[in-house]
């Protein structure tokens, strides 16, 4: 009975930042999970062991390929994630960590985070690593701790990192800035899906990839890659002289993933090639210093105690039209400074 007690209160010992590092560096997949846990909380104990943990991991990191996936609702992100996951376990003896971005509730901040249970056979898989993560409201499709997560993944020993996004939208090309690949999926019947998608997210796809392309669907698939290489073609040439690639897929028979990894590859040894893949990474960095800076900014100024109080007080007063928020947002800054 001792035996188990002393078992209990030593599982009960909040770990440090050394053996959170440990854990991870050695592979264990429960220590990485509580990990990024931890960057994801807003607990400042946990924010101030998860700052030492990235210091220790950071060396370690960066020697993956890091791809964004996005797509219209009901493309199929998930089932076409899992097919190339698999792939790249089985065909290119990858360790591949999948991080899912799942839509908080605006009500409550739930989420549904079912993206494990919809890829089932990757997520048995020893070489896989796949983590659902709230958006919790974050602007950019992605939750507020992924290039944190990317971090620790690649310290672990994951050499493909794969970002679901939430969906297909304009604030949603955040994502590039944490990417080296960005991959758009896309439906047959290309006409009107273009029309709806936002100029911003085709002018950042490295790839507009055209699934569910089987059954009956090919022929309109193909129609599709087309329109697509047509649309692209209008648009201004990249920096880095990648001309944007269209092909077509079906993950749920495992058709053409092969085509879209060997696009994926092209892609890398032509930027490595030309210096812009490090020099993508860099500007990467740049941002995420920025994105941190406004971030912590952020959360000094929501809790101070004189912005607090006065911030209650001029809410009313805006709400009431007694005061422009022009005027009492200048105040509320005045009084942070001071």
């Amino acid at each position: 009975m001792k035996n188990i007690n002393k078992i209990k209160l030593k599982q009960k010992k909040s770990l440090s930042a050394n053996d959170y590092f440990d854990g991870i560096k050695k592979g264990n997949r429960a220590i990485l999970s509580k990990a990024i846990t931890l960057t994801e909380s807003s607990n400042l104990k946990h924010q101030k062991i998860a700052e030492e943990l990235i210091e220790l991991c950071l060396p370690y990191s960066g020697n993956s390929v890091r791809i964004g996936v996005t797509g219209v609702p009901g493309v199929g992100k998930s089932t076409f994630i899992e097919a190339l996951g698999s792939y790249l376990i089985d065909q290119k003896s990858k360790k591949v960590a999948v991080l899912a971005i799942d839509p908080s509730s605006k009500k409550n901040q739930g989420s549904i985070l079912g993206d494990k249970t919809r890829m089932n056979k990757l997520s048995v898989n020893e070489n896989a690593f796949i983590r659902p993560s709230p958006s919790s409201g974050t602007l950019g499709g992605v939750a507020k701790a992924t290039r944190e997560t990317t971090v620790l993944c690649e310290a672990a020993g994951y050499d493909t990192i794969l970002i679901e996004t939430v969906g297909v939208g304009q604030s949603e090309i955040e994502v590039k800035s944490m990417v080296d690949f960005f991959l758009l999926l896309m439906l047959a019947g290309a006409g009107d899906e273009l029309q709806g998608i936002k100029r911003g997210i085709m002018e950042i796809a490295d790839a507009v990839i055209i699934n569910k392309a089987d059954h009956d669907n090919i022929n309109n698939a193909k129609m599709a890659v087309r329109e697509y290489k047509n649309a692209l073609h209008l648009f201004p040439a990249n920096s880095n002289e990648w001309i944007p690639k269209v092909e077509l897929c079906s993950a749920i028979e495992d058709k053409n993933i092969d085509n879209v990894w060997a696009i994926v590859e092209s892609f890398i040894n032509q930027t490595k090639l030309n210096n812009s893949f490090i020099e993508n990474r860099k500007g990467q960095a740049k941002f995420w210093l920025e994105h941190t800076i406004n971030s912590s900014l952020m959360n000094q100024f929501y809790n101070d105690d004189k912005v607090k109080e006065l911030l209650i007080k001029l809410e009313a007063n805006v709400s009431e039209g007694k005061i422009s928020p022009f005027k009492a947002a200048k105040e509320l800054l005045s009084t942070f400074k001071s």
